[in-house]
């Protein structure tokens, strides 16, 4: 059994946007037996241009019933049934988001009516709904409407069951699309009892579209059966070839199976599963380099769908001075050509840089005055509210102060300032390696594990230089942080 489905809501988001409209068709595998369809009351304004888009206004869904006085018929009528819809992911993640308010887990298997189209209907100029069945002649009447999508999904899938029935005949497979659905619309009469069983072949299509309802509509089980289980990074394609997501995993294939499991959570999230049509990737043996050249690849290609670590240039920065006096001061400033000092840790802006040192002000108990943050001629404003120990004055004595300074300084560095980290390869008797020198991350290459060396440069000779910026500083402070089997050899 077969449960088609179609929603209309107040937005793309299920996290925040409300169904609307809900219509199902209960299918048998041979016809539609059972229907329903309401408006439903989002509880909140419907905004204009969804008003415009449906057709559905504020006043018309003022009496309707809310989701859960509905909740129990859809559980009832979708009880044993396949969840199919027109980009199933849409639909089921926002009735599961409906259902897990109420407190209750929702669950079905899914199909979805675009990669079924796409896999027994190859080579359609497009696959959304409307567009779909004005190519292949499926009345659409009150499209985006409810009912209207759903009636028409319901025809869609009839008639891909039909067709995935009809594969075995005799020219079929290099017959057109429209020869194909001609042949569908001729079938054997209802009295043939051949027409009426499910053929193998058929079966075996849709339980393959079921298994892989949670697939972008491009992207084939065997591309993914295909991805190998090891470190490395990942790069998501458009039909273009561009890539628009770049990611890392200890293991490519699990990681990105996880990308299709989740429930989408808004239209952005989908168009961007959607627009998948490619997966290639580099392996890197270690987890810390495939860190690293994910952060290095998403500044260069600086691909769509990529939030984080697109930022490329850091122009400001934490730098250290002593003092006349022997204080240990750190203070913000630029971090450009201009300035031939080394930034501590470089940053996205001065804004950002000086957020950053009050933080750390207040974390050690440092003096605003010795950080250039509160500018004055006598005490500090934290020394006045008994938070500062008196270095702006000359109370605490440097050494003391300057220890504080030393721990906040070692929060943001590494614990030694010329190192290498020596990890997995790609391969059997590969080794790679990360090179850090005075503080500075140089880049990572790989070398044979017979390699020896007891000079830092005959590292530095293996790797393939790198940019340094606070993300990759980031990524190896927290990575040395935790319980790796890495060697870290150190160099004075």
């Amino acid at each position: 059994m077969y449960a088609i489905i179609d929603l209309e809501t107040t937005g793309g988001q299920p996290t925040q946007d409300r169904i609307t409209e809900i219509a199902i068709f209960i299918h048998d595998g041979e016809q539609v037996v059972d229907s329903f369809a309401t408006l439903l009351n989002p509880g909140r304004p419907i905004p204009f241009y969804i008003q415009q888009l449906t057709g559905i206004t504020d006043e018309m869904v003022r009496e309707a019933p809310h989701f859960h006085e509905v909740a129990k018929k859809v559980v009832q009528m979708t009880e044993g049934c396949v969840f199919v819809a027109h980009n199933v992911r849409f639909d089921y993640s926002f009735l599961k988001k409906e259902f897990a308010d109420l407190g209750y887990t929702y669950s079905r298997k899914t199909l979805c009516t675009v990669r079924l189209s796409r896999s027994l209907l190859p080579g359609q100029p497009s696959y959304s709904l409307g567009k779909l069945c004005q190519n292949i002649g499926i009345p659409l009447q009150n499209r985006h409407r409810a009912a209207g999508d759903a009636e028409a999904t319901a025809i869609l899938f009839d008639r891909l069951l039909k067709i995935s029935q009809q594969v075995e005949a005799p020219g079929y497979e290099a017959a057109a699309p429209a020869a194909k659905l001609a042949a569908v619309d001729a079938a054997a009469p209802s009295g043939n009892r051949a027409a009426k069983q499910p053929s193998a072949r058929r079966v075996a299509a849709v339980q393959q579209a079921i298994k892989t309802a949670l697939l972008p509509p491009n992207i084939t089980p065997e591309l993914v059966a295909s991805l190998p289980q090891e470190a490395g990074v990942y790069y998501f394609h458009d039909a273009q070839g561009e890539v628009i997501y770049v990611g890392k995993s200890i293991n490519i294939y699990k990681r990105i199976q996880q990308h299709f499991a989740i429930d989408y959570k808004s239209r952005k999230s989908l168009e961007f599963k959607n627009s998948i049509s490619d997966i290639t990737w580099e392996l890197t043996g270690s987890e810390l380099v495939a860190l690293l050249h994910e952060s290095a690849e998403i500044k260069r290609l600086k691909p769509a769908y990529n939030r984080q670590q697109r930022r490329s240039i850091f122009p400001a920065g934490i730098y250290l001075r002593v003092d006349e006096n022997g204080y240990k001061r750190l203070y913000y400033g630029r971090a450009d050509a201009n300035n031939q000092e080394v930034p501590i840790i470089a940053l996205a802006n001065q804004f950002k840089a000086k957020g950053f040192l009050y933080h750390k002000v207040a974390r050690f108990h440092l003096c605003q005055k010795l950080c250039d943050l509160y500018k004055t001629p006598g005490s500090c404003f934290d020394y006045q509210v008994h938070r500062c120990k008196g270095a702006c004055v000359g109370q605490e004595p440097a050494e003391e102060y300057n220890k504080r300074v030393d721990e906040a300084v070692e929060s943001i560095t590494y614990e030694h300032q010329t190192f290498v980290i020596i990890g997995a390869g790609r391969r059997a008797g590969e080794r790679s390696v990360v090179v850090v020198e005075h503080g500075r991350y140089l880049g990572f290459g790989y070398l044979d594990e017979t390699f020896t060396a007891r000079r830092f440069d005959a590292f530095k000779d293996v790797i393939k230089s790198q940019v340094d910026n606070k993300d990759v500083q980031q990524i190896i402070r927290q990575y040395l942080r935790t319980k790796h089997k890495d060697k870290v050899k150190v160099f004075a």
